[in-house]
């Protein structure tokens, strides 16, 4: 069982960048790959970005792309994305997502196992 708790989510001005953080609790938290999702009001959930076990692979989502990096700290059970040039089209709350296994479906949401329970954030034009 894992435990997921976004944070770091908030109000923001077009252009400025934000900071986002997964911290997960429970047992090997290392073998499990991490993705953020996003979902705006009245939107379909989107996929954002992901990362392997192993830290290799970081595939985006292509309205992100350029823009954002997810990077991850196995020793704090962390997760990070980093997201750069804000637009309002940004609107929405992040979630973060993980699952054990393959991840060859790593932007499908009934892929993953655990979802915590999302940050707003709120870019203002």
């Amino acid at each position: 069982q894992l435990h997921l708790v976004e944070s770091g989510g908030g109000l923001v001005q077009a252009g400025g960048s934000l900071s986002l953080s997964c911290t997960a609790s429970g047992p090997s938290f290392n073998t499990y790959s991490v993705a953020w999702f996003r979902q705006a009001p009245g939107q379909e959930r989107e996929f954002v970005a992901s990362i392997s076990w192993t830290g290799m692979a970081t595939p985006y989502g292509d309205s992100v792309k350029g823009r954002v990096a997810i990077s991850r700290d196995n020793g704090k059970n962390l997760v990070t994305l980093e997201v750069n040039s804000l637009r309002p089209e940004d609107t929405a709350v992040y979630y973060c997502a993980a699952l054990r296994g393959s991840d060859s479906d790593y932007d499908v949401i009934g892929t993953y196992d655990y979802w915590g329970q999302g940050t707003q954030v709120t870019v203002s034009s």
